[in-house]
């Protein structure tokens, strides 16, 4: 399970080196092959400044997720195409180093700062200043969407 925040830098290549502290379980759990592929949000729009990195088992669970969902729903298809179309095959190297593919990076505004931010079973990657807008908006919002669905949630 992948949780925290880290500051990460974009090197001139592309690359983006990921926290030892995730290294070993990376290794463990996908053999260090990950996808990464733009995010969505609710409503199956790209997320501005954001992109999602999956172990390579967990992007397979997704993938037959999606798989079943209707051929000729549109959403399904938006999804199949925005997000699956947009997958790349990464491995993570010896020295813990992923390549972003540059056509992702444009997509999400990346650029020297980044935010690797687990998602339990996937990490997302932030544009800096993308997630500290969103930061805002989540601590400035009134937004209640959903929020009878949490139930009996207590923390």
């Amino acid at each position: 399970m992948f949780r925290g925040i880290s500051s990460i830098s974009l090197d001139a290549k592309g690359r983006v080196a990921i926290p030892t502290r995730y290294r070993e379980e990376l290794q463990e759990c996908c053999d260090r092959q990950m996808i990464v592929t733009v995010a969505v949000d609710d409503k199956c729009i790209g997320e501005p400044g954001c992109l999602w990195l999956y172990p390579l088992p967990e992007w397979e669970k997704l993938e037959q997720t999606i798989s079943k969902l209707p051929t000729l729903n549109k959403m399904a298809g938006k999804l199949r195409r925005f997000v699956i179309g947009n997958a790349s095959e990464c491995e993570m190297d010896s020295q813990g180093r992923l390549l972003l593919p540059e056509t992702l990076r444009e997509f999400a505004g990346m650029e020297k700062h980044i935010m690797l931010v687990g998602q339990l079973n996937k990490f997302e990657i932030w544009n800096e200043a993308a997630w500290k807008a969103k930061e805002r908006e989540w601590m400035d919002g009134n937004d209640t969407e959903g929020l009878e669905e949490l139930g009996s949630l207590s923390f």
